[in-house]
This record gives C-alpha cells, sequence and structure tokens, in this order.
C-alpha cells in the first residue's frame, strides 16, 4: 500500500512523521510525496493557534478533495481537541488522538487490514526521511507537558510528560547517521523536562550520550522553554558538534505578564540565562518567541517587552498576536486587548526585530563558517545552494564550478547578500 504522510505546525509533529515513516515501510508499505498517489492519507494537525486549527480543518478538506478514494486518517492535537468534529468530517475514517499516537501506524494496518509483507522483504536500512531529503531529522525525545501556561492548548491536546527512553533515541540517531543523515533536531513539548519520569536522565545526560555514542555531525534542540536547565548545561557547546543556538520563549518582556500567563521565568533570569550562553559560546545565537497583545497588557507592560527585546539582542523573534484559545485559562482574562492594538503593537515589534535581526547577521560578516547545505535551485544557469551555520544563519552560495553540495558540510567567509533579506552570503 502507498501512504502519504503530511503535518502542519510543530516540529514535534514533523519527529512523528518520520516515527510513522519508519513503521509503515518496516511492514512493507511504501511512502509517498503525493496524496494523490496515496492509498492511505495521514494529517498530523495542530491547533496551537486559532489560525492553526483553521489550517488543520482546510488541509483536511484539500486531502480529502485531492485523493476521495484514499483512507484518511487524522491525529495531531487539532483532531484530539475536536475530535468529534474531526470525526463527522467528510471523507475522514480514523481519527488517531495524541494519546495513541505511537501507536498509529499498528492501528491503520490493523483497522484497514492492510496487506504487510515480512520485514525481512524490505530494504534494509531504508531511509525514515521520507520528503525531507537526508541532511537533518527530528527527533521525538519527549511527549506532553507537566505545566500550564494560562494560554497553551498543546498541553492539554498533549497530556502528561513522556520520555523516550536514552537507548532508543541514541539508536535511531545512529540509524540515520548510517543513512548519511548530517544533523538531528532533539524535539519535543517540554524538552528542557526530558528524564523527569525516568530514572537517572535528563537532557544533560542525554545530550552526553548522544555526545559520547553517536557519531552524527551536528546536534541542534527545538523550542526549549527557558527553566529547568541545570547551571553547567551551557558547558556542553564546548563540544563544536552542538550546534550553537537555542530558541528559548520568553513570551512577554513584563514580568507582571509573565505571572498572568503561568511562566516559571523572569526576565532576570532568562537574562543570566542568555548571559551564560553568551559567556561559554562566543557568538551563541538566542531566538524567542513574544505574544502581543495578551489580556490586561498595560502601556507600561508592553513598552517594558519592548524594552527588553532591544536590551537581549535576539537573532530573530516569532511575533505572535494573541488570540483566545478555547479550553484555556488566558481565554477568561479580563480587559482584552483591541486588535488595533494588537497590531499597532506587532508593527512596531517587527520593525525593532527587523533592527535586531541586521545588527545581529552585521556581526557575522567576515567569519569563516561551516554550512550545511540543504537545497539547491537554479538561477541564470548557475545553481544555488541555502544552508545554516552553527549559530543557525541562513546562508547562499553560489559556486563558481559544478560541485554538488546539497548535503556536505563547506566552509565560506559570510558576506551581506543584497538580493535577499535575512540571508548571509557564503563565499
Amino acid at each position: 500500500m502507498k501512504i502519504h504522510l503530511k503535518a502542519l505546525g510543530c516540529r514535534l509533529n514533523e519527529a512523528e512523521l518520520e516515527q510513522w515513516s519508519q513503521s509503515f515501510r518496516a511492514a512493507g508499505h511504501a511512502v509517498v510525496a503525493a496524496a494523490p498517489d496515496a492509498d492511505v492519507v495521514v494529517l498530523n494537525t495542530c491547533a496551537v493557534t486559532q489560525e492553526a486549527s483553521a489550517k488543520s480543518r482546510r488541509l483536511l478538506n484539500r486531502l480529502y478533495r485531492e485523493n476521495p478514494a484514499a483512507k484518511l486518517i487524522v491525529s495531531g492535537c487539532y483532531a484530539t481537541l475536536q475530535a468529534t468534529e474531526v470525526a463527522n468530517t467528510l471523507g475522514v475514517d480514523l481519527v488517531v488522538p495524541n494519546t495513541e499516537k505511537d501507536q498509529l501506524p499498528h492501528k491503520v494496518m490493523e483497522t484497514f487490514a492492510l496487506p504487510v509483507m515480512p520485514e525481512i522483504a524490505t530494504e534494509p536500512g531504508e531511509n525514515s526521511l521520507f520528503v525531507r531529503g537526508r541532511h537533518r531529522a527530528f527527533i521525538k525525545i519527549q511527549d506532553g507537558c507537566r505545566y500550564r501556561c494560562t494560554f497553551c492548548i498543546v498541553t492539554v491536546a498533549r497530556g502528561e510528560e513522556r520520555s523516550r527512553t536514552e537507548v532508543s533515541i541514541i539508536e535511531e540517531i545512529n540509524q540515520l547517521t548510517s543513512q548519511g543523515v548530517q544533523e538531528v533536531v532533539l524535539t519535543g513539548v517540554h524538552v528542557g523536562g526530558y528524564g523527569s519520569d525516568l530514572v537517572d536522565s535528563s537532557l544533560y545526560s542525554l545530550v552526553q550520550r548522544i555526545l559520547t555514542e553517536t557519531d552524527i555531525p551536528r546536534i541542534r534542540f527545538a523550542s526549549v522553554e527557558p527553566w529547568d536547565l541545570p547551571e553547567d548545561f551551557f558547558a556542553l557547546f564546548s563540544n563544536p558538534r552542538l550546534m550553537p543556538h537555542m530558541h528559548l520563549p520568553i513570551q512577554s518582556g513584563a514580568d507582571s505578564v509573565l505571572r498572568r500567563m503561568a511562566r516559571r521565568c523572569k526576565t532576570t533570569e532568562f537574562a543570566q540565562l542568555v548571559a551564560q550562553a553568551r559567556t561559554a559560546i562566543p557568538e551563541f545565537n538566542v531566538t524567542t518567541d513574544i505574544i502581543v497583545g495578551f489580556p490586561g497588557e498595560t502601556e507600561e507592560e508592553w513598552r517594558a517587552t519592548v524594552e527588553f527585546v532591544e536590551r537581549i539582542g535576539f537573532g530573530y523573534v516569532h511575533i505572535f498576536t494573541y488570540s483566545a484559545r478555547a479550553g484555556t485559562k488566558a481565554a477568561g482574562l479580563a480587559n482584552p486587548i483591541t486588535e488595533a492594538i494588537k497590531k499597532q503593537r506587532s508593527q512596531e515589534l517587527h520593525q525593532i526585530v527587523e533592527r535586531s535581526q541586521q545588527a545581529w547577521l552585521q556581526r557575522q560578516v567576515g567569519k569563516a563558517v561551516s554550512v550545511l547545505w540543504e537545497r539547491s535551485r537554479e538561477q541564470d544557469g548557475r545553481l544555488i545552494y541555502t544552508g545554516y551555520t552553527p549559530n543557525y544563519c541562513k546562508v547562499i552560495t553560489r559556486p563558481d564550478d559544478t560541485r554538488q553540495l546539497e548535503n556536505q558540510i563547506t566552509t565560506v567567509r559570510l558576506s551581506l547578500n543584497s538580493q535577499e533579506e535575512g540571508v548571509l552570503l557564503g563565499v
């Protein structure tokens, strides 16, 4: 049978698709890149914002229109939170909630009695990277979160924390390395809380073992909440295989707003964390999330956020305009912010972030750095490659020769790129 896998939203959803792909392939099924070519279509949905839920609905309907004859299976946060609605959607054959998604391939094969080939009949070491290519893989190290930030619906959809064993993670990384993967990204709902449900395990010990027991050239983190990291955590980055970039979502630069959000980090603690990282590793890149227009956000609180973002000097900021999510505590908070004020504040912050990003990129100019080249496109008869530096600056290069750089790590010297904003040029 031919299986098409599709995901919306976070890196965790992407990592789950790769795990499902491996399971389906091991059972003798083929994973195909296009929905119209599939016998079974699996959608991993997102519900982090109202717009994400709407995108999930639209994609669900589009996949059915593209291939109404295929079995349509839906999982993920939107499918978990709106299970009845999704189950009643035209064309949906099976809804798999987040609590059961680790068994999704088995449930699909069992429910629809898909024919299965013996595992020995499948190609040995077949790559689980079904569409992305062989350069980077997302590794799901845990799921769920023990905390309840007032704006977050994901913790409701994902449930309590559940960590994979260190052994299983290392085995997966070693398998991917043997297939030519150059970089892994450790992902989860609460990555910093990895190991909280295991004996003698933590994110620190996991990373130590990965560095010792694997040969993967590059290791990154997906979003990591800025708490639960031990004081000596950044000492790990003395190993050059651990890439000097972390996405640490702060959400607001005002402690009073952070309290209403039930965040477990104050701005002073966050600033100290960033200082630790930048002291331990020069040019360590810190990126973050900011929610604009959280209920009750005063002008004074907003100015504190603006000042905080300017003072920290983030390499990039994901800016989210607050929207109420049914089922969260924040949806019932008093003094909602008008859409006009949200828009004005968002525009102001975008301008500040653009200046901060440009200043960050300017500091990279002239440095000789290694880049993992990921994709290529043709322009004016020449191939142009795109990749990322260790500290996650996007770079393009236009080699003069006909070298094939995709999935290669080479050293280039950085300069400003006049043709594409926010991207450096490697020569």
